[in-house]
């Protein structure tokens, strides 16, 4: 599971976070959202899902993501929920 663990519910990273191949995360402006594009297909991000997984792009373990949106957004806490979303796009092949 690539240095993931869970605990509590929540995904707990050492390494950085990276979009699993074969997805590409791009912004499409046709459907005003990002999405992830695979072979088969495509899956339509919402607004929060856009803004963690663009930061996934293997600079960041999970500890500074979190610290990066809540500078981003001027808010805090937010640590629960991405750390579920993390565990959630693990388990969904998204993330390696």
């Amino acid at each position: 599971m690539n240095d993931v663990t869970r605990a509590g519910g929540a995904a707990q990273a050492a390494s950085p976070l990276t979009i699993a191949r074969p997805f590409r995360l791009q912004w499409e402006t046709a459907q005003n959202a990002h999405v992830l594009l695979y072979p088969e297909g495509m899956v339509k991000l919402n607004q929060s899902a856009g803004e963690i997984l663009k930061r996934c792009d293997g600079t960041r373990d999970i500890d500074t993501l979190i610290a990066d949106l809540e500078q981003a957004f001027n808010t805090t806490g937010l640590g629960t929920e991405v750390r579920a979303f993390i565990a959630d796009a693990h388990g969904r092949g998204w993330l390696e």
